[in-house]
């Protein structure tokens, strides 16, 4: 039997990960504050699974209804020397998120918890990549951020959007990155006892 898939995120970028591999998700958004001193004292990778795990938490809790589903909480931080940088939110913060990270490198740390409400289990994992930004002209950082696409996104960037050509080299999972790793998800569906198959419905090529 086919699992239903929550997807306990605002996130289309995380939405359209699952839409690219057949998941159709039902989306539930979570409301967790994410700006509460005991969270923003926790390390970067600390921080994205404590999120995930009280994000898929938050939404079994209010969504009693919801059966047969893997309920799926994630969060994404940029650490960029032992700091975590979140979502810029101002125009002025990107532009200098922009020209911190300009030629420079840092880790990108994707947390995921995922429940099964049948079996009332839980795994939690993290996916950390390694991402290399170039070198950035004045123009070129101020033409970006008026895209409005770095307010909202974990360190001001994302693999998807116009901030792809400033990224030069990768080392880890595409999708990660992006805001929910498919590889990440897979293997934890199978420590749930689940295979891939049952969340991915199956097409019969005519």
């Amino acid at each position: 039997m086919s699992k239903q898939i929550v997807l306990a995120s605002a996130s289309p970028s995380r939405k359209r990960i699952l839409e690219s591999v057949g998941i159709s998700p039902l989306i539930r958004i979570s409301g967790v504050d994410e700006e509460t001193p005991e969270l923003l004292a926790l390390s970067p990778a600390d921080l994205v699974l404590t999120l995930a795990i009280l994000k898929a938490h938050t939404v079994h809790k209010h969504s009693p209804e919801i059966t047969n589903a893997l309920i799926i909480g994630c969060d994404s931080t940029f650490e960029f020397k032992g700091e975590s940088l979140g979502k810029p939110g101002s125009r002025e913060k990107a532009i200098e998120r922009c020209h911190l990270l300009s030629g420079q490198s840092g880790y990108l740390h994707t947390g995921h918890s995922v429940i099964d409400t049948d079996q009332g289990l839980e795994v939690s994992d993290i996916s950390t990549s390694k991402v290399t930004f170039a070198t950035m002209s004045e123009e070129e950082i101020r033409n970006y951020v008026d895209t409005g696409e770095p307010l909202e996104v974990a360190g001001g960037f994302t693999l998807d959007g116009h901030s792809a050509p400033f990224i030069t080299h990768i080392e880890g999972d595409p999708s990660g990155i992006i805001g929910l790793s498919l590889p990440t998800l897979r293997k934890i569906t199978i420590n749930l006892g689940i295979d891939w198959s049952a969340l991915v419905p199956v097409k019969v090529a005519p």
